[in-house]
C-alpha cells in the first residue's frame, strides 16, 4: 500500500507561546475554511492550543500570533496538550490532555463558534494509582503491564507523592457520532486502547471509574499485537466511520537501541461494538524515516491526530518528532481494501 508523505506543514515561529514546537494538531472544517488547531509549545514548557488557517491540505494562508486557548485551570496548569476535535449535534467537542506538572488526563471543551468556551473538566478517572491498582486485583487474565505504569512511579516518587498522585489517561478521542444512543470515546490506560459510554458527562465521577477500572478488559479495543506496537498503543485520530466499520488511526510504540520508535498504526472496529476487532494492518500504515521526523524533541516520532478527506484522498495530519507538524495521504478505499484483505 503506497502511503504518500507530503512533508511539513508548520514549524515553530518567534511567537512566545510557540517557540519551542508546533506539533500534533486537529484539522476541521468551518465556516468553508480549514482550520488546522494545535499543540503550541514555550521554551518553558508550557502547551497551549494555536490556529491557522490552510489554503489547501498543505499549505498555510494564514496564522494567529496569539493563542487561541491557554491553561486556566489548575489541572493544565502546565499545558493544554494533543487536541482532537469532533462536531456533533451542532456543537464543537475538543478533547485534550490536561497536564499540571504531575499528572495528564483527559478533559474536555466544546464550543459552537471557537469564540465562547465551555471547560467540562476531566473525563477520565480521577483517582490515585493506589486505588487504581485495588480494582486491577478485581480483573482476571489482565496484561501485566497495566501494574507497571504504577510502580515505576512508585519507584520515582516520594511515598506521599506517589499516594497524592492521580492515574495517567491520555489520548482521549471522542467518536463522531453517539453510538447505541450514548457519547462514546477512546481512552489510553497504559498500555491499550480502551473505550467508554456515557448519556451525560455528569456520570464520569468516582464511582464509575471505580466500577470501569474493576472490569477493564471488557473495555479494550485494541492491545499491541505486532512487532511495531511491541511496548504500547494509544488512540491517534477520531474514528471514521465506513460501511464496513470505525477506521482507526492509532500510534504505536517499539522499544529499540535508539529509544522508542512512534509509528502510525491502522484497524478497523465493529461500528455498534468498537471493542470487536475486525481488522488490522500487521506493519505500521507510515514511520519515522525522515529527518524531520528522527531528530527533533523527541527523535523517532511520528503521532497521527487528525485527518481529513477529499473524494477518496484521505490526509492524515501527524506531530513529528515532538517538533513540527506534518501530513501523509492515502487512498481510503485502497486503505480498507487492504485491511479487508487481513481477514482470513
Amino acid at each position: 500500500m503506497y502511503v504518500s508523505k507530503l512533508g511539513v506543514v508548520l514549524e515553530p515561529s518567534d511567537h512566545p507561546f510557540e517557540n519551542k514546537g508546533v506539533f500534533n494538531p486537529a484539522v476541521i472544517r468551518y465556516k468553508d475554511e480549514l482550520w488546522m488547531i494545535y499543540r503550541a509549545v514555550s521554551k518553558d514548557n508550557v502547551s497551549s492550543l494555536g490556529k491557522c488557517v490552510l489554503a489547501d491540505p498543505t499549505h498555510v494562508l494564514s496564522r494567529e500570533s496569539v493563542p487561541l486557548l491557554i491553561p486556566t485551570e489548575a489541572s493544565e496548569k502546565m499545558g493544554i496538550e494533543d487536541p482532537r476535535i469532533v462536531f456533533l449535534g451542532g456543537v464543537f467537542y475538543i478533547t485534550f490532555t490536561a497536564y499540571d506538572g504531575v499528572t495528564a488526563r483527559g478533559a474536555l471543551i466544546t464550543t459552537t463558534d471557537f469564540s465562547a468556551f465551555e471547560r467540562k473538566g476531566i473525563l477520565t478517572p480521577q483517582m490515585t494509582y493506589e486505588d487504581f491498582q485495588h480494582s486491577l486485583n478485581l480483573c482476571d487474565d489482565l496484561n501485566p503491564k497495566y501494574h507497571r505504569f504504577g510502580r515505576l512511579f512508585h519507584h520515582r516518587t516520594t511515598p506521599s507523592m506517589y499516594l497524592n498522585m492521580q492515574l495517567w489517561d491520555k489520548d482521549l478521542v471522542m467518536f463522531p457520532r453517539k453510538i447505541n444512543g450514548q457519547f462514546a470515546f477512546l481512552h489510553r490506560i497504559y498500555p491499550d486502547i480502551q473505550l467508554f459510554y456515557c448519556n451525560s458527562f455528569d456520570e464520569l465521577n468516582y464511582a464509575f471509574w471505580k466500577t470501569y477500572s474493576a472490569n477493564l478488559k471488557k473495555y479494550i479495543v485494541l492491545q499491541g499485537k505486532y512487532d511495531f506496537e511491541s511496548s504500547y498503543i494509544g488512540a491517534g485520530c477520531p474514528p471514521i466511520e465506513t460501511p464496513h466499520g470505525w477506521l482507526i488511526i492509532y500510534h504505536a510504540v517499539k522499544d529499540s537501541a535508539e529509544g522508542y520508535i512512534y509509528s502510525a498504526g491502522v484497524a478497523l472496529v465493529d461500528i455498534d461494538d468498537p471493542t470487536r476487532e475486525i481488522a488490522r494492518l500487521p506493519e505500521p500504515l507510515f514511520f519515522p524515516d525522515q529527518d524531520f521526523e528522527c531528530k527533533g524533541t523527541t527523535s523517532h516520532v511520528v503521532f497521527p491526530m487528525s485527518t481529513y478527506a477529499e473524494n477518496d484522498q484521505l490526509y492524515i495530519y501527524y506531530g513529528a518528532a515532538d517538533r513540527v507538524v506534518a501530513v501523509a495521504s492515502v487512498s481510503l478505499n485502497q486503505l480498507i481494501s487492504n485491511l479487508l484483505s487481513t481477514i482470513e
